[in-house]
């Protein structure tokens, strides 16, 4: 049977396809990049804003508008806040909720009579991260969050926190790496609380991974920024550990931030900041704010812009704040206007733009070992655009001769020059 898998919001929602992908090609299945190709079709839904819920109404609707044939198996946050909706959805055969989506591949089989084929799920399949085109993988280490953020649903639809056993992570991340993955990206819904559950920790567990694994590049995915255990930046000084981390801030104003109930300050948060910064040159911090959160005054928001320019990020992901039923920030007083949060939103953007290109040049000059993806661009001179990622994660693009491959390699190159895209880079 061939099978399309498909995914809306986070890595994490992108790690559970890896390991779905995987799990469906032990049983003797194939996984397909062609939805019209498809028998069944998996999709891992988001919930973690409204327009996340319509979008991935909007995605059940239109796959099974273009192959009505395919068995339609519906997991991920929207299909466990809604469960009961989902499943009127014109076309749904199967709801996996999030509490089941380690059996998910299990329940499908078994609930929708899909037979497999034990004589092939010991033949090696085609490697289902490169049938989707991709060079580095996510790995799900951590489920759930116990902390209860007041504009976050995804601790709800997540439920209480789960670590997978080190040696699982390991197992799963030598296997990638067999199968030619060279980068894996490390992802969790509270990754700093890894191990809280089996008497482990983040940094038990990035040890372990480069102990015993050989994979050339190890990445953090989004990291809340508490409960990081002591010797952490410390990793980092073994050049396997890529120097780049996404921090969500969300606030620069501490006052905004207890209204969010986030447990880091920004003291702590510059702190945290300037001893990557000082472990590692060019330490690349990211990260995420929301603009207009209920009762954010024009002071707060001002305290929060000159705070974020003062701490400077290599890129910010904003947010204007909308009301997520089911929240404790939904029934907040002092909710601020579409127009004043368009306005800050304008004003963070063009701020967040002139951080981006300062940290480029800041990197420019300097070599760095860049993983080339697969995606190119054919130029009129005869020649090929290669694009990817240095270690702190910059993207940059190179030119080569056509006829001249650098998909999958780790190569060295120069940066030379910065535009609002990427860098533009030559190799070494």
């Amino acid at each position: 049977m061939q099978i399309h898998l498909k995914t809306l919001g986070c890595r994490l929602n992108e790690a559970e396809l890896e390991t779905w992908a995987q799990a469906f090609q032990a049983k003797g299945h194939s996984i397909t990049r062609q939805l019209d190709d498809a028998q069944m079709v998996v999709i891992n839904s988001c919930a973690v804003t409204q327009d996340a819920v319509k979008k991935s109404k909007q995605l059940i609707r239109r796959i099974h508008r273009d192959n009505p044939q395919a068995k339609l198996v519906v997991s991920g946050c929207y299909a466990t806040l809604n469960e009961t909706e989902a499943a009127q959805l014109m076309g749904v055969d199967l709801i996996v909720g999030n509490q089941d989506k380690n059996q998910l591949v299990e329940k499908t089989l078994a609930e929708l009579n899909l037979d497999s084929m034990p004589a092939m799920s010991t033949e090696p399949g085609e490697v289902s991260l490169f049938s989707r085109g991709r060079q580095r993988a996510f790995v799900k280490v951590q489920d759930g969050c116990r902390y209860r953020c007041t504009f976050c649903i995804v601790t709800v639809a997540r439920g209480e926190e789960h670590s997978r056993p080190v040696d699982e992570v390991i197992a799963e991340i030598n296997t990638l790496h067999q199968q030619g993955i060279n980068e894996a990206i490390i992802t969790g819904v509270h990754l700093g609380g890894y191990g809280s559950d089996i008497s482990s920790n983040l940094v038990e567990l990035i040890s372990e991974i480069l102990a015993k694994t050989q994979i050339p590049r190890l990445r953090l995915g989004s990291l809340e920024p508490w409960e990081l255990p002591d010797g952490f930046f410390e990793l980092f000084k073994n050049p396997r550990l890529m120097p780049h981390l996404h921090l969500p801030l969300q606030s620069g104003s501490d006052s905004v931030l207890r209204r969010m109930a986030r447990r880091c300050k920004t003291a702590e948060f510059a702190e945290m900041v300037r001893l990557a910064r000082t472990t590692i040159p060019h330490f690349n911090i990211t990260t995420d704010i929301i603009v207009g959160f209920p009762g954010e005054t024009e002071e707060e928001w001002l305290e929060s812009y000159d705070y974020i320019q003062n701490l400077g990020f290599g890129h910010i992901h904003i947010f204007s704040y909308s009301p997520r039923e089911g929240t404790k920030a939904a029934g907040l007083p002092n909710q601020i206007s579409q127009e004043i949060k368009k306005q800050r939103s304008k004003q963070l953007h063009a701020l967040a733009e002139r951080m981006k290109q300062d940290f480029a040049s800041n990197n420019l000059a300097s070599s760095a070992n860049v993983l080339w993806e697969g995606q190119t661009e054919s130029l009129n001179n005869g020649t090929t655009r290669y694009f990817g990622y240095t270690p702190n994660y910059l993207r940059v693009a190179c030119d080569v001769p056509s006829g001249v491959s650098l998909e999958n390699q780790i190569r060295p190159a120069i940066l030379r020059a910065a535009y609002s895209q990427f860098i533009e880079a030559i190799l070494v």
